[in-house]
């Protein structure tokens, strides 16, 4: 089994919803206050009660000074790759260079399709219209101040002057659950990211596998490649409490269990970034024991 070399993140995910707006402050503000490197907003465009989650996080960044912002995952089908360069560089600059980049191909089809995205017809096109992306995107945030052109099946661009420069190299996060997407994931991405609920533990050694050969197959190593898990699920806020959930993958237990779930990925399935993701009862309340206590023990006992 491949070694964990990278240094542990954690990081939280802020609800876009148009109701919890002044939430959405407080909490980045927290993380932002504590150890914590990632605030991450999903992105689902058609839903209408959903903020945009550029806008949001563009916003998020301007209430916080330290922590880095991620998209989990970037809706790409309905976001133009060309623009998308240049909103991402010029985020990054404003930010400070505090930008990732979360991507995927986007899961409700018929969503895409009603809000006029780029979506192929089988899961082949969709996937091809994926490379495009990330060739076009990829290709321009490291082509800044030069020429850019690109013809593909799905996306044309140029040639065009790329620009802004990112005041740093913004890194990839591909969310991937099939063979393809996740050797993909392996060969082009700095890491893989995806909730709990959609792969589930037992399913982490194949997803490993078919990560690492598309590593290997694109001259990378094995850990270039971060494993992430967004964490669904609701820390107990005191002794008794208990959440009745009715799906897999979603998690629950003490502060002490959850240490010990999130030491238990990381050491037997090379796990190194947990986005926390709470889905029931007091959410801040759970979001300042997992900043406060979960973390710092979690850190601490991978650095023994």
């Amino acid at each position: 089994m491949t070694a964990v070399t990278n240094t542990p993140l954690f990081g939280i995910a802020i609800d876009p919803n148009t109701v919890g707006v002044e939430e959405a402050f407080r909490r980045a503000e927290l993380a932002d206050a504590s150890n914590v490197d990632l605030i991450t907003i999903q992105d689902h465009p058609y839903n209408p009660e959903f903020l945009d989650t550029w806008t949001l996080l563009s916003a998020l960044a301007a209430r916080t000074e330290r922590v880095h912002l991620a998209t989990n995952m970037l809706n790409s089908p309905l976001r133009p790759p060309a623009m998308m360069a240049k909103m991402a560089a010029t985020l990054d600059v404003i930010s400070g260079g505090r930008l990732e980049l979360g991507l995927g191909s986007g899961g409700y089809v018929e969503g895409m399709r009603a809000w006029g995205g780029v979506v192929g017809e089988t899961p082949g096109e969709r996937y091809q219209a994926f490379r495009e992306y990330l060739d076009i995107l990829q290709g321009m945030l490291s082509a800044a101040g030069r020429q850019f052109a690109y013809h593909g099946k799905f996306y044309q661009v140029g040639p065009l002057m790329s620009g802004p420069e990112p005041a740093h190299r913004i890194p990839f996060w591909i969310g991937a659950g099939q063979e393809r997407m996740l050797r993909l994931a392996g060969s082009r991405g700095d890491g893989w990211l995806i909730g709990t609920i959609y792969i589930l533990p037992e399913q982490l050694d194949q997803v490993n596998q078919w990560l690492d050969e598309g590593a290997i197959k694109a001259g990378r190593k094995p850990e270039d490649v971060r494993r992430g898990y967004n964490l669904f699920g609701a820390i107990q806020t005191h002794a008794g409490e208990r959440f009745r959930f009715n799906r897999p993958g979603l998690l629950q237990g003490s502060p002490q269990e959850w240490v010990d779930t999130l030491l238990h990925f990381h050491r037997r399935y090379r796990h190194d970034t947990f986005i926390f993701w709470p889905v029931a009862g007091d959410g801040e309340t759970q979001l300042k024991i997992f900043l406060n206590e979960i973390v710092p023990e979690v850190r601490e006992q991978i650095q023994l």
